[in-house]
């Protein structure tokens, strides 16, 4: 199997599979006061010292989830109901138009049950959003209750000007929050300088195991006026906005992860980027027609996502996946339907040329011979899927 699809997930570091491997060896539950339950929490709380030392967060503003979703949902509706409690006027939620669908779908959710005034961020061409389009939304901002716009897009990799919107929310006095789930692996994140009030993080998109993830939260005060709301609640384990037995095995996996690949972002970066520039110029020499979607140059550095007109995406993957080819499509699939992406939508794009796309995404274990199996394949994989059009 050629894998291409490390923004879904990326397989676990070995660092991280051992160390979880000999927690899940080990009795206790970090909220029991016994020796083993101490034991427990010493290791939960030295994860917490790392991956906040990774991030350029104090350890109590790492706030434990079951992953990005759950961290993602915490921040939006939390921050929300907190901002509605102490004005209930802040109804307006200012969220970009391509976001992941755990902030896209838990933002509307809030629209059609809480009553929130959703607003969607308009993005350029390359899949950013600039600014000024935050400056203009901001003009009137006493009905606003937060801003959320992702650190990087998930599907054609953009990277966003987050401290540049973040100082503009803050302007304003309105907490912003940034999913930073496929950001995390490869990007120098600093929370701290970020000027947000809090990140989301997912253990499986950095090397960790699944289930885990982590909120980066800061304190009351300054840019967050309160802790958000809980949406689970029961023994308030982690500074009471998060309920929940903490899993110390996934949390130890989690911490060895995020310090392993801090060690070496830079230079992963960098050989990532390069396998991606080798995969961008295989598929233009293959496919001439193919369109690379996102900002050319600042994008992940695993990441290249294309259109191919006339071409269905749910073909292409299908077609790959029979050569041993792993990637993404650029759509979803709802009901058997393919749809088209809603990120290339926002970017502009035509629903044909949003439904004929695919995302290839490299990762640790990336080499050239995955380039090199690609490039062999996707012209005669197009030239299939062509002549089957678009349905």
């Amino acid at each position: 199997m050629t894998y291409l699809d490390h923004a879904a997930t990326t397989p676990m570091l070995p660092v991280a599979i051992d160390v979880m491997t000999a927690e899940m060896g080990r009795l206790g539950n970090p909220s029991s006061l016994h020796a083993v339950g101490r034991r427990a929490r010493r290791v939960v709380e030295e994860s917490r010292e790392i991956i906040a030392a990774a991030y350029g967060a104090r350890p109590s503003e790492v706030v434990f989830t079951s992953g990005g979703t759950e961290a993602d949902n915490l921040a939006v509706k939390g921050i929300y109901w907190a901002r509605r409690a102490a004005d209930p006027a802040r109804v307006r939620v200012l969220a970009g138009a391509i976001e992941h669908h755990a902030v896209l779908d838990a933002v509307q959710w809030l629209g059609d049950h809480e009553g929130a005034t959703v607003e969607w961020l308009e993005c350029d061409a390359r899949g950013r959003v600039r600014p000024e389009t935050l400056r203009a939304a901001l003009a009137d901002s006493a009905d606003v209750a937060l801003v959320t716009v992702m650190w990087a897009n998930n599907e054609v990799g953009t990277v966003q000007p987050i401290a540049e919107l973040a100082a503009v929310a803050a302007e304003h006095g309105v907490p912003f929050h940034s999913d930073a789930v496929q950001a995390a692996a490869h990007l120098p994140l600093d929370f701290d300088r970020s000027g947000a009030a809090s990140l989301a993080l997912s253990g499986h998109k950095i090397g960790g195991p699944l289930g885990v993830g982590a909120l980066l939260l800061a304190k009351p005060g300054g840019l967050l006026p309160a802790d958000p709301v809980p949406v689970l609640h029961g023994g308030g384990q982690e500074r009471d906005v998060r309920s929940g037995t903490l899993n110390t095995a996934a949390i130890a996996g989690f911490a060895a992860a995020v310090e392993y690949s801090a060690a070496r972002r830079a230079d992963e970066a960098r050989r990532l980027a390069a396998l991606r520039d080798d995969l961008v110029a295989a598929v233009r020499t293959a496919v001439p027609a193919a369109v690379l979607n996102g900002d050319p140059v600042d994008r992940l550095p695993g990441n290249a996502h294309f259109s191919f007109p006339g071409c269905e995406g749910d073909a292409l993957l299908m077609l790959l996946d029979a050569r041993g080819i792993a990637c993404s499509t650029g759509s979803a699939c709802s009901a058997g339907v393919s749809q088209p992406s809603h990120v290339l939508l926002a970017m502009g794009a035509d629903p044909a040329r949003a439904r004929g796309s695919l995302r290839f995404t490299l990762g640790h274990t990336s080499t050239r011979a995955d380039v090199a199996a690609l490039a062999d394949a996707i012209e005669p994989v197009v030239e299939r899927a062509a002549r089957a059009g678009l349905t």
